[in-house]
């Protein structure tokens, strides 16, 4: 499922779950991509060889970008391979840099609750408006942030756990 099979052993079953999340993120987000691709490839088919531009792909696209960005997101999380400056804390000794990847879980932990719980009142708020030209609730484009949330808040939940029962395997966490 994952390309790093032993990265993540430290919580048992809860590590599995987290496994099949991120595999089921992968194959949505894949599936996206290649949505995403064939409706601009019908979009350019409409508009030079139809000369009938399907102004509706746009909206959708969007929508898929949205999928695809926060999914990765959170894999990236989870994979921890997200975008992270790691040189200070090489540059520190080990019960400092232990001490930053601890802070940088507790914040990494409060902002994914801060995305699920914003983007959720957002969801619920747009829910019920039209988003134009497909006609689907608005609250769908600030899904995938939401859903982002939720997977940053518990992966990094699961860091922190892992480092505090000294399961943790990330390479620049603690060598």
């Amino acid at each position: 499922m994952s390309d790093m099979p032993n990265k993540h052993n430290g919580l048992g079953p809860v590590d599995s779950v987290f496994r099949g999340i991120v595999f089921l993120c992968r194959v949505v987000a894949g599936g996206a991509l290649v949505a995403m691709t064939l409706l601009l490839g019908y979009q350019v088919f409409g508009r030079y060889v139809l000369n009938d531009t399907p102004t509706w792909v746009d909206p959708l696209s969007l929508l898929l970008v949205m999928l695809i960005a926060f999914l990765g997101a959170g894999i990236g999380v989870y994979e921890h391979t997200h975008l992270s400056v790691v040189v200070f804390r090489k540059m520190v000794a080990s019960k400092v840099r232990s001490l930053m990847v601890i802070l940088t879980d507790v914040l990494m932990t409060i902002f994914g609750g801060l995305m699920l719980w914003y983007g959720g009142q957002l969801t619920l708020f747009k829910w019920n408006s039209l988003i134009p030209l497909i006609q689907w609730p608005e609250g769908l484009r600030s899904l995938p942030l939401t859903i982002c949330g939720g997977m940053i808040l518990v992966f990094s939940l699961g860091h922190l756990a892992r480092h505090l029962l000294g399961r943790d395997t990330r390479t620049d966490s603690i060598e």
